[in-house]
């Protein structure tokens, strides 16, 4: 008997800031959705609601807004209830995110400068630090290559 799945990958822009709840037990809730450009259509986007929990909900609120870009990966979750005004079933689909990967940098520029300057200086620094030897023109003995 095969095992069931469920598990989504989506990449594509928030389409609002995310929002952030927490539940009575104290546990951070992120809401966010995003919208998914269909491949060979420019003018259409799919639309999803996702939902971040706990430390990762935490990061969504920190350093998400609305236009950046992410990767999101998680599980379809699907809730039903009766609507109190009309009185009629209602259902909504959202993915509930276990991995959220942020694409572009800081809005405001700042931060991913300041951390692209630092890397390039400690790279630059350990190049400096590296010492190349000469490099004789023997031919290499294929025995001393140990795979």
């Amino acid at each position: 008997m095969a095992k069931s799945i469920n598990q989504v990958i989506l990449l594509g822009r928030l389409t609002r800031d995310p929002e952030q709840r927490t539940t009575t037990t104290g546990k951070t809730i992120a809401s966010f959705s995003i919208a998914v450009d269909r491949a060979g259509n420019d003018d259409t986007a799919d639309f999803f609601n996702v939902t971040a929990w706990e430390k990762l909900g935490e990061l969504v609120i920190k350093y998400l807004a609305k236009g950046r870009r992410v990767l999101v990966q998680g599980r379809l979750r699907q809730d039903s209830w009766d609507d109190k005004e009309t009185g009629k079933k209602v259902s909504r689909v959202e993915v509930v995110a276990t991995d959220v990967t942020f694409l572009d940098g800081p809005s405001d520029g700042g931060g991913s400068t300041a951390q692209a300057a630092n890397s390039s200086s400690r790279s630059t620094k350990k190049t400096e630090d590296v010492v190349i030897e000469d490099i004789d023109d023997k031919p290499i003995d294929l025995s001393e290559i140990p795979f």
